[in-house]
């Protein structure tokens, strides 16, 4: 607002400027034509009759060559002026010529007279007339070089009027983005599982009406997201009430094998039950942040797949401690080793300490995954068909789940083809 209207008001003056210019030369062509038209005309007459010139036309002298030098600065539109008018009153002339000089007021009485001398006009303008009777008629006028006057008038005006209508503009303009700048600053720092402190509700009219549709929304979210948790709470209890009957009933086949198969399938359900929940959940976590040392809690979810007999290596480091959720960050890193153990036969697992993160690196030696997918793979239920065997189990959830957990302490996923072969899972975390 302020720039737009310091544009309109600059424009505003400079056409004020050019409108007074053109106005003050108008001006200027008609006093110093209509005298100089005057004198010359009286100047004409009077020689027709041989009478001499008038003591107060002593402005006008006789010459029998033009006196003006041809280097000095010309006026047309004076000449055109002069022209004209000695034309409309019957003394048509050869030729006008006109010359800015510097002025000189001893070169004539009257000037000495009559200018004054404490502030004297910088120029005079010479207007020489060439008669069809032969010799040249010469006069003088002042010629004022002002032009500076006003440009610098121009720039005094243009600074009060920024004065007077920006200053104000400004100090609105900040009372009106104050409130705006709050709320910016709130919808960023907006976290749904923190309540926070309501903005005030300051501003004009649709500004304070956005800020309280905003509280309101904040508390709506809040809202909602209790009562999602509790929906989901209200969820896992009633489902896993009837896989625990379940689980004890097949206890009375007496076919082992296919009692081993039916626990095997509540247990998978089981597990699909609370990736769905722990998935739905994320972003809200009940566990809180601790100190934790990152080597430790690799080095023990290495520990469980190498007592199961999978194929997993840890370059064991030194201590690095970070403030995480420790059950959450186990269970992606855990995702992750079970993808690459089921998919790729293998994991290698090693930490990358740096100055500014910390990065999990979980490698396997399997077939990789196209290019074009490496992002596609984190969307819940995904699958690929041409490089994960179904056979193996599970519903696409464990990327996303780990995603959502990593993001949640501030880092990233990202997963990169090996150039030997194989697929790279790495977990990026701030220090």
């Amino acid at each position: 607002m302020a720039l737009l209207l310091a544009i309109a008001l600059f424009v505003a003056q400079a056409i004020n400027f050019a409108l007074l210019l053109h106005e003050r030369r108008t001006l200027l062509l008609e006093q110093t034509s209509g005298p100089a038209i005057a004198r010359l005309t009286d100047a004409i007459d009077r020689a027709a009759n041989g009478r001499p010139p008038a003591p107060d036309r002593g402005r006008v002298r006789m010459s029998l060559y033009n006196p003006i030098r041809p280097d000095l600065p010309r006026v047309p539109a004076v000449e055109a002026l002069v022209r004209e008018g000695l034309v409309e009153s019957g003394h048509p002339v050869l030729r006008v010529v006109t010359g800015i000089r510097p002025f000189r007021p001893e070169d004539f009485d009257w000037a000495r007279r009559r200018v004054d001398r404490r502030r004297p006009p910088a120029q005079e303008l010479l207007i020489a007339v060439e008669r069809k009777t032969g010799g040249w008629l010469v006069t003088r006028s002042f010629w004022p070089n002002d032009g500076m006057f006003l440009v610098w008038r121009l720039i005094a005006q243009t600074l009060i009027l920024y004065g007077v209508i920006l200053l104000p503009v400004l100090w609105i303009g900040r009372r009106i983005s104050r409130p705006l700048r709050d709320l910016t600053r709130a919808a960023e720092r907006f976290d749904p599982r923190e309540p926070g402190e309501p903005i005030p509700e300051q501003g004009p009219l649709d500004v304070s009406g956005l800020i309280a549709a905003f509280n309101a929304l904040r508390l709506r979210i809040g809202a909602m997201l209790e009562e999602k948790d509790r929906m989901l709470g209200a969820i896992g209890h009633d489902l896993r009430t009837p896989l625990a009957a379940l689980r004890v009933r097949i206890e009375s086949v007496e076919d082992e094998q296919d009692r081993l198969r039916m626990a095997d399938t509540i247990a998978e359900m089981n597990k699909t039950l609370e990736d769905i929940l722990s998935l739905a959940r994320a972003g809200r976590p009940s566990e809180a942040e601790t100190d934790v040392d990152l080597n430790a809690l690799v080095d023990a979810v290495v520990a469980d797949f190498l007592d199961l007999g999978q194929d997993v290596t840890f370059e064991e480091g030194g201590r690095l401690r970070l403030k995480l959720r420790p059950t959450l960050m186990r269970r992606a890193v855990r995702n992750l080793i079970e993808n690459a153990v089921k998919y790729g036969h293998s994991a290698d697992v090693r930490i990358d300490a740096q100055a500014d993160h910390v990065a999990i690196i979980v490698a396997d030696r399997g077939p990789g995954i196209a290019a074009d997918q490496l992002e596609a793979v984190f969307d819940p239920f995904i699958r690929l068909e041409s490089s994960r065997n179904r056979d193996t189990g599970g519903i696409g959830l464990g990327l996303a789940l780990a995603r959502s957990i990593v993001r949640e302490a501030g880092g990233d996923i990202r997963l990169s083809n090996q150039p030997e072969g194989g697929l790279a899972a790495t977990i990026t975390l701030p220090r």
